[in-house]
């Protein structure tokens, strides 16, 4: 009996020591395997800011669009007044018009029935001549007679007129001859850059008129309607302040420990509060180079004092559920450290 109480002991410790080995063994293998562990960052929704303006500085005659508002490229925001604007611009294309007819009338030159007088005005300085000439000499012959019929001063008259007449038939000549040569080349060319001048000014004119209108430049959501219909615009004073509605980012910050873990194009999902449990995927489309202290707009799990880098994730919100600043946390399906 004895004998096989002390049996039956031998087995109870066989037992319990291989229990306690497997145990260690079990204990042993849970703490040296590797522990899998996903990274999680913290940061907020960004969007790009637009703050929009008028060109020039005058009255805001209507406001067309109201705040949260979606508006595509090129919709018209605002309009300014024209008035004052389009009467300068009648008055441009009145100068354009009559530049455009004096450089015509270069262009083409003498008429013939300019050249026709210009002939005829000739013929007459010709005739002129011939009886001034003639009476000079009639008058000349009679003074250098013995009965000196004519006197002095009636000589020098005649000399006179036949001088006037000699040079306005040079006069005459020299006109004829500029009506058939036409206009100078640099007549034409003054006359092309007058022309050219009153329609750079009348462009200038239809380019300040075009900016009157206040156009969205991207598809973009009215945050601000800073200005009103009778307020004064002017470059500086924005009229309405836009949100861009794409692309969308979540600008989030993560340690240099982690920062190895990180590529360029690495597929993310976006999770919000609102949304906890339905991902918006994106892709890591920025690191930044430099270190800096922790914003203390992040809600991280580290210190706030401790170097950390930007990284932006870009993603495409067809369901428009971000809205900027929204907290939102990234995590890297891919990474397991």
């Amino acid at each position: 009996m004895t004998k096989v109480k002390k049996t039956h002991k031998k087995f109870g410790f066989l037992f319990f020591a291989l229990l306690l080995a497997g145990a260690g063994i079990g204990i042993w293998c849970h703490f040296s395997a590797p522990v899998h562990k996903k990274l999680t960052l913290y940061g907020n929704v960004d969007q790009r800011q637009i703050q929009l303006a008028f060109m020039d500085s005058e009255r805001i005659a209507e406001v067309l669009v109201q705040e949260g508002m979606e508006v595509q490229p090129g919709q018209v925001l605002a309009r300014l007044e024209t008035r004052r604007l389009r009467d300068s611009i009648a008055v441009a294309e009145a100068q354009v018009a009559s530049a455009q007819a004096a450089l015509d009338r270069v262009k083409n030159g003498t008429r013939p029935e300019e050249i026709e007088q210009a002939k005829a005005a000739v013929a007459s300085a010709e005739a002129e001549l011939a009886f001034a000439d003639a009476q000079y000499k009639r008058k000349l012959s009679l003074s250098t007679g013995s009965g000196l019929a004519v006197s002095r001063q009636e000589l020098d008259e005649s000399l006179l007129r036949l001088n006037v007449a000699q040079a306005r038939l040079i006069q005459d000549q020299k006109g004829l001859r500029l009506a058939e040569i036409g206009p100078r080349q640099e007549e034409i060319a003054q006359a092309e850059a007058v022309l050219l001048e009153n329609i750079r000014n009348l462009e200038r004119l239809c380019n300040q008129m075009s900016d009157m209108e206040l156009t969205s430049p991207v598809q973009s959501v009215v945050s601000r309607r800073l200005m009103e219909a009778g307020d004064m615009a002017s470059p500086q004073k924005p009229v309405f302040s836009l949100t861009v509605l794409s692309p969308k980012w979540i600008r989030a910050y993560v340690s240099g420990n982690d920062l190895g873990h990180i590529r360029y194009g690495m597929n993310a999902l976006v999770h919000t509060d609102s949304h906890p449990d339905e991902g918006i995927p994106g892709t890591v489309g920025f690191i930044s180079s430099v270190a800096e202290f922790t914003p203390k707009a992040v809600q991280t799990p580290e210190l706030r004092t401790s170097l950390v880098y930007e990284v932006r994730i870009s993603v495409e919100d067809h369901n428009d559920r971000l809205r900027l600043g929204m907290p939102a946390t990234v995590s890297f399906p891919d990474i397991a450290k």
